[in-house]
């Protein structure tokens, strides 16, 4: 009789241990092999059954500005009713404390386009989403919106709140996890993608980004990650050299990161980070998974002296006949499709007070054509009689809606119209006035590095607009104090 109950409680025991051991932890997820790369039957439910859309789709979903007066005062989050997913990779992690309840999710583990950000109720999320991890989003029943109204990051969460400022987002709960985010058996490694600090814009928020040649700024030396007098975040300035001036950009770190009484390194060298935003949406930021992405060990960075550059080419247009296309000073003026062509105006024919009297401006407004394009292109340089060159010149637009307006240079054109569309142009990352800026206000392109191209080289400003009924494409910009700087 006593073997007979020794053996139940030795068979009970076993029985408990087997349970208690086949639980699924977050951070040991067995994956089914009869579900092969799956993790989960829902998974493969959801694959069987649901409709994939990319994330520019699901973004598309979300209105910030319904009734187009400018504000958002009238944000309502979308809710998805159809069976739609996306899939993503991780792009952050919350293993140092640096993020906090969050994540952010690209479109690609390597040049992504596209990336979002999920708000969830749940901390220490390295251990079920850790960066890399091949998520599937289920977002039937989910909201499409904003964490924080008018941060302008589309945002993945649970049914909304509204206030006077329009509606927000909340966090997903336990079971929404479980039942919507979803992962494979894939872990990829993200590749960062490479970016300057002039290049960075919303769309890349949330993406693990690399931006090289980076250093703190000089007063920084003898600092921490985190300022102790602080609450919450500590905001440190990244500098890096751009010709004659630094370009900057701020590495945000959270109170709860167990590296923010680390040093600041002190040379010079790469860091990668997720971009992010502040609280308050007025600015970007970058936020670091861990200090392990920061590399800066090399020398410093030094500007160059204004000293010993020249004037190499310079054009105020004030030379020029006003009222017809542009075709004097070595200059091109070319319309490509539609009549509409560059015109050298003055600023009260334009409408705009501008730095000079006379302006370039192109604008397809009144054109009677769905699409005008037009490119307005320098006179030759030479960039192998001098060391490094420099481009920059002002931008202004008056009403530039949805029209375009491309910098770009070639070395392989050969001065003729006929053959503008068939030589190879390359863009380049200049600042130009958007749609969104005051029509008075002229914008300094900065100091646009030509030491890549060699050879005879060509700008060319390249309008893309039109006078549809249906578009608000028929905007005009303009263009002033066009300069190349080259080395002695």
């Amino acid at each position: 009789m006593n073997k007979t109950i020794k053996s139940l409680k030795l068979i009970l025991i076993l029985m408990a241990s087997f349970a208690i051991t086949s639980c699924v932890e977050d951070d040991d997820y067995t994956i089914p092999t009869n579900l092969g790369d799956e993790e989960n039957y829902a998974l493969q439910e959801l694959l069987d059954t649901a409709t994939e859309v990319s994330f520019d789709y699901a973004k598309a979903l979300y209105n910030s500005d319904p009734n187009g007066d400018g504000d958002n005062d009238d944000a309502i989050p979308y809710l998805v009713e159809n069976d739609i997913y996306i899939k993503g990779y991780v792009s952050s992690s919350d293993r140092t404390g640096n993020f906090y309840k969050e994540l952010y999710i690209q479109n690609s583990a390597e040049n992504p386009t596209s990336a979002m950000k999920i708000i969830l109720d749940q901390v220490s999320n390295y251990n079920q989403f850790n960066k890399g991890r091949e998520v599937y989003i289920k977002l039937t029943d989910l909201y499409i919106g904003e964490e924080r109204t008018g941060s302008g990051i589309y945002t993945i969460g649970g049914e909304p709140e509204f206030d006077q400022f329009g509606g927000t987002v909340t966090s997903l709960n336990f079971n929404e996890i479980a039942e919507n985010m979803l992962r494979s058996g894939t872990t990829e490694e993200i590749v960062p993608l490479n970016l300057t600090f002039s290049e960075i814009t919303d769309d890349h928020v949330g993406m693990f980004i690399q931006v090289d040649n980076v250093e703190f700024a000089d007063n920084l030396n003898g600092l921490q990650y985190f300022d102790p007098s602080e609450v919450y975040d500590t905001a440190r300035t990244l500098q890096s050299c751009s010709g004659f001036g630094y370009d900057t950009f701020i590495l945000e770190t959270s109170s709860f990161a167990d590296f923010k009484a680390y040093d600041l390194p002190t040379g010079n060298g790469s860091i990668k980070a997720v971009l992010s935003k502040t609280f308050d949406a007025s600015s970007f930021v970058l936020a670091l998974n861990s200090v392990d992405d920061v590399d800066m060990d090399g020398a410093r960075c030094s500007l160059l002296d204004i000293e010993d550059f020249e004037t190499l080419l310079e054009e105020d247009f004030e030379s020029m006949p006003t009222g017809s296309s542009i075709s004097s000073n070595g200059w091109t003026s070319y319309a490509e499709v539609g009549t509409y062509n560059w015109r050298a105006l003055t600023t009260t024919d334009s409408g705009n007070p501008g730095p000079g009297n006379i302006i370039a401006s192109m604008g397809a407004y009144n054109s009677s054509t769905d699409e005008n394009i037009a490119w307005l292109i320098s006179p030759s340089i030479d960039l192998e009689a001098q060391g490094i060159e420099f481009l920059n010149f002002q931008s202004s637009n008056s009403f530039s809606d949805d029209s375009e307006l491309e910098v770009l240079i070639s070395t392989d054109w050969d001065g003729t119209q006929a053959n503008v569309t068939s030589a190879t142009w390359t863009t380049l990352p200049a600042i130009i006035a958007g749609d969104d800026e005051f029509y008075q206000d002229w914008f300094d392109s900065g100091l646009i590095n030509l030491s890549s191209y060699s050879g005879t080289a060509y700008i060319a400003f390249k309008y893309i607009g039109g006078f549809p009924s249906s578009e608000n494409i028929d905007g005009t910009f303009e263009i002033d104090n066009f300069k190349i700087l080259g080395e002695n």
